[in-house]
């Protein structure tokens, strides 16, 4: 059995996918996950394959450091944002992944929404790089692990006819009360 970071509350109505030392840069694959969170899993893959052909953006909000601004990045109320291709394909592959999972579970892919993302830093892989004068220098990669949680979302309740009282500051809530009490006013 595969650990996962949370358990669904419902996991009849769940699915989840994860992926293990994935050789992609932990901070744009953080900020690549975050971007779909909240949104149905059909228009998540379709998000990613417009960032693909440039048409869309990953808004970068928490790792800013050297980010250029774009104006693309104004769609998602942000000025940094970028096109980090490795991670958008392996993201996009693990969302089909998630997808066919939900299928196989018996759940109605068109109202199942991305619930949560979970990406973490994995143990860096350690190469050498040479030097001049023979000193050797470390190359790490910053690996990470991403987990995506879905859920398919119940029907929505339709609102009753009954109407909402109307609203009372608390000093009028207290002079209606001293009025139905018998007190002066």
């Amino acid at each position: 059995m595969v650990k996962y970071c949370r358990k669904s509350a419902n996991p009849e109505k769940s699915a989840q996918a994860k992926v293990d030392d994935l050789r992609a840069h932990y901070k744009n694959t953080y900020e690549t996950a975050k971007a779909v969170k909240g949104l149905k899993i059909k228009r998540a893959i379709n998000y990613y394959e417009q960032v693909l052909e440039k048409k869309a953006i990953i808004p970068f909000r928490r790792h800013l450091g050297g980010i250029g601004r774009n104006t693309q990045a104004k769609q998602h109320k942000c000025v940094f944002g970028r096109w980090p291709e490795k991670s958008v394909t392996k993201m996009l592959s693990l969302l089909k992944n998630l997808l066919s999972n939900a299928e196989s579970k018996g759940l109605d892919t068109d109202r199942c929404v991305i619930t949560n993302v979970v990406v973490q830093r994995a143990a860096q892989g350690r190469r050498r790089t040479y030097r001049a004068h023979g000193r050797i220098s470390p190359y790490k990669s910053s690996n990470c692990h991403v987990q995506f949680y879905l859920s398919e979302k119940a029907e929505g309740v339709k609102k009753t006819g009954d109407k909402i009282g109307v609203r009372l500051t608390k000093r009028q809530a207290a002079q209606q009360r001293l009025a139905i009490g018998g007190g002066s006013s």
